[in-house]
Formats: structure tokens, sequence, C-alpha cells
């Protein structure tokens, strides 16, 4: 299972929270049906218009008591925790913590009533303050581990909700009985503030077991990273790129490419760098293809070279590395007007796709129809320099085409019998005669699919090379892989449609962009295939009418930047899925005896 997959296999957890008015709607039916419910429980209810009074006056008390005072406080909270100057609370989260505490009381208010009824004992009055304990402590472990704020500041902020409950509570008592002795309330508040130190130790506890090892392994506390990764899913929010510097190292890579260029200038350049797109999001080099050919002042496509998460850039500027590495390569090259015509090899699943520019050659890698995933840069490098002794080109612009995939594939590491099949399909390459060559590119941004279905902003650009009356089409999605039997599906449609084209490959570019918590990570083609054909289709045309004779050149230049670095984003994540699994056996353990410590102390 790759590193993402795990991480958003672990992030299903995560929901999207409703609007502010609607959590308020939420407080105010759940308060008001809980006391309508708890009056109609009263045994002296003889005549439907003493129900209907106890209904009407069970429920306004309630809301009163529970509604009123969980509106108020999520209020307070989302305004206190603000004033910290820590991870931003938008209200509407504030709001929905508010109710999902004030669950609790009702839960055990009405339960507590019904149980009265039963046993003819009134323990209803402790069983809301035992509801109103364990809100405040589901509120305090929330508060501290999503806002990064202090354990103190938590306290504190989450006990905003039980004192205005129980002020509230003290309140209405005292208008009900008319008095209400101080011993009574110094004793009500007794009980409350013990039984939430017992709560508190308890979660600090548990915290501080769970937190432990990700600052042992790590060096960075585990609620800040919570915090952070919280704060760019619910926000968009890059700060977790300070997590990644201080856990990243420097790394020295690669990024090769083959230019286009005409009497005009530079056409177009079809770039691979062995940096990996990741890791999440926004976060890190994520969004790392659109940011290269954005920042480049020619057309660029953006291919997915030879790299795994290790490979992925701390921050999006380190980015800016590769796009400077590439502008130092295009001012020394030297153009000719020689390519060959494309050509497929292969050995058992894999298949290598090779055209030669001159000194340099594009080999495009894929298992498709098979699954597979990342290729470690070790390999890539190591195929590189196998082609080059094959073929004796300077430049290789490696690709993983990254185009099939079902479920998880782990990443391709030294070693794998897969690696073995490249090898020997690289042996039997070819080299080319060279000819004139013709390039017309065409682009979509595809602005009609949304992110979460899988397509970056870049959307899809195409490339057609004629050399020798061959016509080689490349199709490249910014995407994180292909459905598998999609590629399958696009060729066959473009075959039928353009006979007249001999050779397709497609390929994605491993975007991470679309891999956002809420609903996203799909692959090409998981949706919209219809339209994705379409859009392809579409292109063919404009790509047509955009060939042109061009000369090649090809560069590589090596880069340094900072990235999770070896093994540290697999230790990220293992940890992280270790600490989910004792979490299951020690945080049950923990609550479970502080509750009943809690209840034996209440009642």
């Amino acid at each position: 299972m790759t590193v993402t997959s795990r991480v958003m296999k672990l992030s299903r957890f995560m929901i999207t929270l409703p609007k502010t008015k609607i959590s308020v709607f939420l407080i105010f039916v759940v308060s008001f049906i809980t006391g309508a419910l708890e009056g109609c429980l009263q045994p002296e209810l003889l005549s439907i218009d003493t129900v209907i009074s106890a209904f009407l006056g069970g429920g306004a008390t309630t809301f009163f008591l529970l509604g009123l005072t969980a509106i108020a406080s999520g209020g307070l909270i989302h305004s206190c925790v603000n004033k910290l100057h820590k991870r931003h609370m938008k209200l509407k989260q504030a709001m929905f913590l508010s109710f999902v505490c004030m669950l609790f009381p009702c839960l055990t208010y009405l339960l507590g009533s019904i149980i009265s009824l039963g046993i003819k004992v009134d323990i209803t009055g402790n069983c809301l303050i035992l509801g109103i304990l364990f809100g405040f402590a589901i509120e305090a472990l929330i508060l501290w581990a999503t806002s990064n704020i202090k354990y103190y500041q938590g306290i504190f902020i989450a006990a905003i909700q039980p004192v205005l409950t129980l002020s509230m509570l003290v309140l209405i008592t005292n208008l009900v009985i008319a008095s209400t002795s101080m011993d009574a309330v110094l004793s009500l508040y007794l009980k409350v503030i013990i039984g939430a130190i017992v709560l508190a130790i308890a979660i600090y506890a548990f915290v501080a077991i769970i937190e432990s090892p990700i600052r042992n392994n790590l060096g960075v506390g585990g609620l800040e990273l919570l915090s952070l990764f919280i704060a760019q899913i619910s926000e968009g929010s890059n700060a977790m790129e300070e997590i990644f510097n201080e856990m990243g190292e420097a790394i020295d890579t690669t990024v090769s490419l083959i230019s286009f260029r005409t009497e005009k200038g530079v056409k177009a350049n079809y770039i691979s760098p062995c940096v990996h797109p990741g890791p999440v999001g926004s976060i890190g080099g994520s969004n790392l293809p659109t940011i290269i050919a954005n920042q480049l002042d020619d057309f660029a496509i953006i291919a997915h070279g030879a790299a795994t998460h290790d490979f992925n850039p701390v921050a999006a500027k380190e980015v800016n590395k590769i796009t400077d590495a590439i502008n130092g390569i295009l001012p020394n090259l030297k153009y000719t007007k020689k390519a060959s015509k494309f050509q497929r090899v292969k050995s058992q699943d894999a298949k290598v796709g090779v055209q030669f520019f001159d000194e340099g050659m594009i080999l495009l890698t894929t298992f498709a129809p098979q699954s597979g995933d990342d290729i470690d840069y070790g390999v890539g490098l190591s195929l590189i320099y196998e082609a080059k002794a094959v073929t004796g080109v300077k430049d290789v612009v490696f690709v993983d085409c990254h185009n099939s995939l079902e479920g998880n594939y782990e990443r391709l590491l030294a070693g794998h019998n897969r690696v073995v099949q490249l090898e020997e399909a690289i042996e039997k390459i070819e080299k080319q005669d060279m000819y004139p060559i013709k390039m017309g590119y065409a682009y979509n941004p595809l602005d009609e699919i949304p992110i979460k279905d899988g397509i970056g902003q870049s959307g899809v650009k195409i490339m057609i090379t004629e050399v020798d009356n061959q016509k080689m089409l490349y199709v490249v999605f910014d995407g994180n892989n292909m459905k598998q039997g999609f590629r399958a599906k696009i060729i066959e449609a473009v075959n039928e449609a353009y006979p007249e084209i001999d050779m397709i490959e497609v390929m994605t570019t491993d975007t991470h962009l679309v891999n956002t918590i809420s609903g996203g990570g799909l692959t090409v083609g998981a949706k919209h295939q219809e339209l994705l054909i379409k859009r392809v289709l579409e292109l063919i045309p404009k790509a047509f009418n955009d060939l042109e004779y061009v000369e090649v050149a090809s560069g590589t230049s090596r880069v340094n930047l900072k990235t999770l670095g070896p093994d540290n984003s697999t230790e990220l994540v293992t940890t992280i899925t270790s600490i989910v699994s004792v979490t299951k056996l020690l945080a049950p353990l923990i609550f479970i005896v502080a509750a009943i410590m809690t209840i034996l102390w209440i009642f």
C-alpha cells in the first residue's frame, strides 16, 4: 500500500462539517426534544393537557439549560481559540463542536429519567452532571488535538460550556424551587470540578502516551502535526510545510527534457523531473506539474519521472529550484533537425516506448494493463544508465507513465522482478535512423472537472510528433495514476477516430493536488471517462493544425532540493498507523477507567 493510500485510508474519519445555522438548528431541535421527552416521563401526568404542558415546558427548559448554553459556548470558543493566534477555528467548527458535546448531557439526562422512572429513585441530576463532564472531556481533547494550543488553554476553553450549563442549572433550579441553598450549589460545583480533574488527567495521559512515538521518531509533536494537517484540509493552509522542513533533508536528483524550437524560438518543452509531486493537497510539491509549467516562459508538458514519496519537496518553494535548473539548461542547448520514429519494446509485463531526438531520447515505461505505481529513483537511475549504454545517447528523459492502477500497489524498488523485466526490454531497443521532425501540441485545462474527481489544474496536454510519415501521439493527464483499463479505452477511441495516428501512449503527471481528504484521491478515469475521451479527441485536430517542422535538443541537469528524504515518509505513516492501532486498545482502557471513577464520585 502506498504512503498516500495509507494517509487517505486514515483520513476516512474526517467529515465535512455543516454550516453554522444548521448546527444551531440541530442544537435547538435536539435539546428541545430531549427536554420534551423527559417532561413526558413524569408519572403524575394524567391528562392530555398535562402531557402537552409537560412536553412544551420540558422542551423549553432543556433548551435554555443545554441548547442556549451550547450556542453561547460555540461563539465563545470560536472567539477564544482565534485570539490565541494558533490554528484558525471557523465558527461552524466551534458550533458543531458545541453541538456534539451537548449530545452527551442530552443522552444521559434522558437515560437518567428513564432509569429513575423504573427504580423510583431520582438520579436525573447526577446523570446530567455525568453527561456534562463527558462532553467537557471530549471538547477538551478535540480542542487540544486540533487547535495547536497548550493543554491548559484547551482545558479552560472546554470548561466554558460546562460552566454556562451549570450556571443555567442553578438559575433554573432557583427559579423553580424559589430557593437554593449555598451548600447545594457548592456541592454541585465540587462534584463537577473533581470529576473534571479525573477526566482531564486521563486525557493528558492518553495524549502523552500516543504522542511520544512521533516526537521520538520524527522530532515533531504529534498534536502539532495533526493540527496543521487538519488546517491544510479545512483551510488550505500550508503551515504543515514548516514541520516537513524540520524533518526533511537535502537530496540530489535530476531533471531532463526534450526541447522543440522553430525559427520563432522555443515552441515547447517535454520535461521529466525525478521529483515526486506529493504528498497531498497543496502541501509541498503536490502541484509540481502546474507550478513548473506556469513558471516557464514556453509551453511545457511535465511528465512523471522516477521518484517515490521519499522525494516529496518539503515546500512549494522548493519546486522553484527545478524551474531554475530547467532555465539553466535551455540557453546551452544545441538544436538539430534529427529525430527517429517511435518504437515500443516489451519483456513480459514491462513495456518501453522510445523515441530518439538527436543525442537524447524519451523513455516511456509502463506495465499496463497490469497495475503499477512509483518507480524508485535508484531503479530509474540504473535504467537510465543501461539505456545510455545500449543506445549511446547523452540524455535520457525517463518517464514513469503511471497509467494503470486498481487498488493499491507498492513502489518499485531494486530487486523486484519487474526491474529485471524493464532491463530486458531496454536491451531490445534499437537505434533508429534519423529524419526531420514535425511537432504540434494542444491543451485543455478541463476546468469542468473538479479537482476532487481526479484532474489537476493542468488538465490534459497532447503532443504529436511526425517523423518519416509516422505520427506518434503523447497524451498527458494531470492526475494521480489512471484507472486500470482506461488507457486501453483511450487508445481504442483514438485509433477508431484517427487511424492516421500510428503510435500512442497515455500517461499522468502523478500530481497529488487531487489527493484531497474530502473525497479526493481518484485516479484519472475513475469518473468522467466519456468526457475525458471526448476532450482528447477534440484536441487532436488542433495538434494536427499545429504540426510544423522543428529543431530538437535534449538536456539534463542535477537539482539539489530539500525533500522528506529517504524513509522519512514511510516512517511518518508507519508511526501514525502504529499509533492508531495502539489507540484502539489504549483509548477504551484509559477512558473506561476514568469514566468508572467519575461515575463512582458523582453517584
